[in-house]
């Protein structure tokens, strides 16, 4: 299963309020991004800095339908307070990452 990364920025009066919401990340959303087809799923924080990498047959499919979700609505509604603007490139949703390596 393809293996994808961006990353993304968040405010930094928001690390600590940020974190604390991954640690009760609502149940109804965990199961659509189960549904959607995402797993080993994962967010790793550096200061402001954010890396997420997770795996999914058709991340552009994938992410469609959870913008057409109403509770990925409300979860992307409840957190984008944290968020700076991502630096994504025209055309893209987040700013992907390339892998140039990977030892399994």
């Amino acid at each position: 299963m393809p293996r994808y990364a961006f990353r993304l920025r968040i405010k930094p009066d928001a690390i600590e309020q940020y974190e604390l919401e991954h640690t009760r990340v609502w149940p109804e959303m965990l199961a659509k991004l189960k549904e959607v087809g995402i797993s080993d799923y994962s967010i790793f924080r550096r200061d402001q800095d954010l890396f997420l990498s997770l795996r999914v047959d058709d991340f552009d499919r994938a992410w469609d339908e959870l913008d057409r979700d109403p509770v990925n609505q409300r979860w992307q509604q409840f957190m984008s307070r944290f968020f700076e603007p991502p630096g994504a490139r025209p055309g893209e949703r987040f700013p992907m990452m390339k892998e140039i390596f990977h030892l399994e």
